[in-house]
């Protein structure tokens, strides 16, 4: 049975992507913010679509999923440009404005391997338990995606652009998502 969650503080993710997060000239990043039916240390497991309801609302009103330093929503620190579901989880795409103090700090952090990690903050719109103590999240209202010092996901990292297992996931990840066009397209 499901619940309702439309009132509170807002919840958080963190999460350092397993297929790593690409990094370019020090503040063009992408990758995996959350990844689909992947239990957390809080056991909570996201749902394939529960992003696309808030996705489809912010994109109606022109707004943007921010990007945030630390969950702190008074440190921007750059933009989402791309964000958006596929098969695999919550993909972003976006800069780090190396312009802004914060923004430097964190492209210089995320360089030396000081920070690796990335974290959705959200709110519950529509989740059930299971009989495996985990809560299996169907319904989120998306607001922002942080970088962070400690992601929730022990595996998950980030990782420089030329780590050769980052560049084997983004070439696979690539090629379905080229698939998934193409099949999208007939």
């Amino acid at each position: 049975m499901g619940y309702m969650d439309n009132h509170g503080a807002p919840e958080r993710k963190f999460h350092a992507p397993e297929a790593g997060l690409m990094v370019t000239d020090g503040r063009l990043i992408e990758g995996y913010a959350s990844l689909f039916g992947k239990r957390d240390q809080g056991g909570d497991v996201v749902q394939k679509g529960a992003y696309a309801a808030s996705l489809k609302a912010l994109a109606a009103s022109n707004r943007r999923v921010k990007m945030l330093w630390q969950h702190d929503p008074q440190q921007p620190i750059g933009v989402w440009d791309e964000v958006r579901e596929d098969s695999t989880g919550l993909y972003v795409k976006g800069r780090i404005l190396t312009d802004v103090e914060k923004g430097r700090e964190a492209a210089a952090l995320l360089a030396a391997g000081a920070i690796d990690g990335l974290s959705i903050g959200y709110r519950t719109l529509r989740a059930e338990k299971d009989g495996k103590g985990q809560r299996l999240l169907s319904e989120l209202e998306l607001w922002e995606v942080s970088l962070v010092t400690f992601p929730m996901l022990a595996e998950a990292r980030v990782a420089a652009k030329g780590d050769a297992l980052t560049d084997i996931w983004h070439s696979v990840a690539q090629i379905f998502e080229d698939a998934r066009r193409d099949l999208a397209a007939r």
